[in-house]
Order: C-alpha cells, then structure tokens, then sequence
C-alpha cells in the first residue's frame, strides 16, 4: 500500500491570546528592519526574488501562487545564512560586551573590534544547507568553523561545506546525533555553537537563528507591495524542526494578529515531529525516533525545536505531512512549468510545498482541507523554495531520471 500523499491535522488545540503573545515576543514588528539593515551590509546581498507562478495558479482555481525563489541567495543556494548570520553578528556583539548597540559588518570584520574578539571557532550541526550557511559567515568575518553532519548527508554537500572553509565531522547517526555530539564536542574545544535547535540552558542563539529568516519574509512583504497586494492570503511552509515555520508564522501573527494569512506546516512523512506533535494534543513536544528515511534531507529531523513547538502549537492552523513522492513531483513542475509561467531550481526540501498545494486542489483525499482552507479564486499562496540544487546528483535523479514518480493511483489527471 503506497502512502496517501497529503494527510493533515487541524490545531485545535492552538490559543489566539497565547499565539499573539509569543508572536509577539520573538518577532516584535520592529525587528525585521534592523535585522535586514544588518544583512544589506553583507558582501553579495540582494533581495531573493518572488515569483509568480500565474499560469498554474489559473489551471488550479487560485488568485496567485507566489515563491519566494531562495536558490540563489548569496550564491550558497538556500535562506539558511540568513539566521546564521545574524546568530553570529549577535554573539559577537555578546562577547564584545555590546549587545545595546547596532554594529556594522564592517566593524565586525577589521579594525579595533575585530581584533578584540580574537580567534572564534563557530561550531554547528547540520544536514546540509545551515552548516554551509554558518561555514560562509565565520569565513566571511575572517573566524573558522567546524560542521558536523551525520552519515547519510551527501557528498555534494559535504563539499559544499569544506569549499567554504569548515572542517566537516561525520557522525555515525541521524541530524539529531549530530546536534548532540558538536554540542559535546564544543563544549570540550572550546568552540561556539550556532544551532537551529534549542535545548534546556540553551535557546538564545536558536531565537537569533530564527528571527534572521525575517529578512527573507519582510522582502516578500515589499514584493508583494508591488504586487497591490497587503499579504498573501495563505502559506504553506515546509519544516524539520520548525524554526522555518515558526518564523513564517510568527512573523506574518504579530503583523496582522487575527487577519494573518492562514498556514499550513508541511513535514515528511518519516520524519513528521511536529505532526506527531500536534496530534498528541497535550501541548508538548514529541520526538520521532529512527533513521528518518527521506529524500528531504534538510527537514530530516526528529526532534522539534522547543522554542519554534511554543509558537506553532499556537498560532499554526494545519499540520501536514506528504511522502517523498510529493516532493519530487514539486521539483519537477517548478523545473518544467506550464508555458509563461518561471522556472524554479528547486531541491526536494524547497519543492514539497508545491507538490502538497497541488494535491490539496486536486485530490479527492483533500478535498475537506481545501474547503476548510477556502482556497479559490481570490486566494494568493505564498510557498519558499528554501534551497535550489543543493546535492546535483538526488536533483538529476528526480528531474532527469524521473526518480521517485507518484504511484498510479495518486497521479493527478487533467487536461492541461
């Protein structure tokens, strides 16, 4: 029996007041201006663009579906050094003694205060796209780095990480043994560590990792500006341990609170925590434990960051996981899009979300979802391609090989 492409949870268990809260605390609305002021500053910066699929929208009923394209983010191919960045612009700000103050990329990187802060090893664990993310910061601002990532990462990525400067650790293990073991390891070297997750006594640097997607989603918000649109209508946003989604979501709360676009967190089937989570109900965080089999590697995680858990327990409105089959589908129509519509380089983490729209317009098995959703013709989509062509030899597999296909009996039918 092949799994059901989509199958989603509502949150019924979320809490408006508590959502606006904590929305409120990790994302307050001044923040993402001065945290993009801080990236503008960074060699190679540009906005990511937003795309607009218009003619697969129409064939799909919906008003609009919008991607923001972060494959060619800083030439690294994923919005991960997005957080990282920033996470380290804020420790060094921490160890300076400076944290009251807006420093720039410049003072960071020569000058007085550089040599002040002296020789930083950054340390991270990763399955790929972060890793490489926190490789180019510290090498950027002239520190080392030091990856660890478990056994299953690709050749290509692990390439991708050392090309950057980092010496890479491979871990006998899941993500999960990965981010245990450089937290170990760190702690005896002396190292820094800049994690995406966040555990008891450590939650700071994972709220900094988190706040620094914001530049990617205020981007979208000026895009959209000029699109005549306030905000899109619904998102559907692709996690691992969440902190994506709870960036996406918490950003979009605490700027439009009860008129927010509605949102679904999409997960991989095999390594769905936040919708073992959430279906749970009681509030608290659930691991998935095993070898969290899947071609989306970068959203391969067991474990939920318990800070991202907080805020999507409460403001998240869907869960939702989808088989590898969906994502590779969604790689292969961003790749090959209907005439007039933009190509997307998309890798199998960034591409899910796009199958998962498709399947919730179009399959039977959805079709509560959709209705509950209100997806039609005045709805807008906004999707995040989070990484393009990350690991050539998985993408060629797909795209090329037409690895993975969908099983007969969830082939979409149309007439396009």
């Amino acid at each position: 029996m092949n799994e059901k492409p989509i199958e989603w949870f509502e949150n019924t268990f979320k809490d408006s007041a508590r959502g606006a809260a904590v929305a409120a605390e990790l994302f307050p609305q001044d923040l993402p201006r001065k945290i993009r002021q801080f990236h503008r500053q960074i060699p190679g910066y540009r906005m990511s663009p937003l795309k607009g699929l218009t003619n697969l929208a129409d064939k799909l009923g919906l008003g609009g579906i919008w991607v923001k394209d972060e494959s060619a983010r800083l030439n690294l191919s994923s919005f991960k050094v997005l957080g990282g960045s920033y996470a380290i612009y804020r420790l060094l700000k921490r160890r300076l003694g400076l944290e009251d103050q807006e420093l720039s990329f410049e003072e960071l990187t020569r000058g007085p205060l550089r040599e002040k802060l002296g020789d930083i090893t950054f340390a991270a664990a990763t399955d790929g796209n972060h890793g490489r993310g926190i490789a180019w910061s510290a090498s950027q601002m002239g520190f080392k780095s030091v990856i660890y990532v478990h056994k299953l990462t690709s050749q290509a990525r692990i390439r991708a990480i050392e090309s950057n400067g980092a010496k890479v650790v491979i871990v006998d293990g899941n993500y999960d043994d990965a981010v245990r073991q450089v937290y170990q390891d760190a702690q005896r070297n002396g190292w820094e560590v800049v994690s995406d997750t966040a555990w008891e006594g450590y939650e700071d640097i994972p709220r900094w990792v988190m706040q620094g997607y914001t530049t990617m989603l205020s981007e979208a918000q000026e895009q959209f500006a000029a699109q005549g649109l306030s905000r899109p209508t619904h998102i559907l946003v692709q996690a691992g341990v969440g902190s994506l989604a709870a960036a996406t979501v918490g950003f979009y709360y605490s700027m439009f609170g009860e008129e927010r676009p509605k949102s679904i967190v999409v997960e991989p089937t095999r390594a769905a925590c936040l919708y073992r989570s959430a279906l749970a109900g009681d509030g608290e965080p659930h691991i998935v434990e095993g070898s969290l089999d899947t071609i989306m590697a970068g959203l391969a995680c067991g474990e939920p960051n318990p800070i991202a858990w907080e805020l999507l327990k409460d403001c998240a409105d869907y869960f939702a996981v989808c088989p590898d089959y969906v994502a590779a589908k969604g790689m292969r129509v961003y790749g090959v899009p209907l005439r007039g519509d933009p190509v997307v380089i998309s890798g199998e983490s960034g591409a899910v979300t796009l199958g998962a729209l498709m399947y919730i317009k179009q399959y039977a098995g959805a079709r509560e979802l959709c209705e509950k959703l209100g997806l039609g013709p005045d709805s807008h989509v906004l999707l995040i391609n989070s990484e393009g062509n990350t690991s050539p030899d998985d993408f060629r597999y797909v795209v090329w090989e037409g690895g993975i296909p969908v099983p007969e009996e969830y082939r979409l039918r149309s007439s396009w």
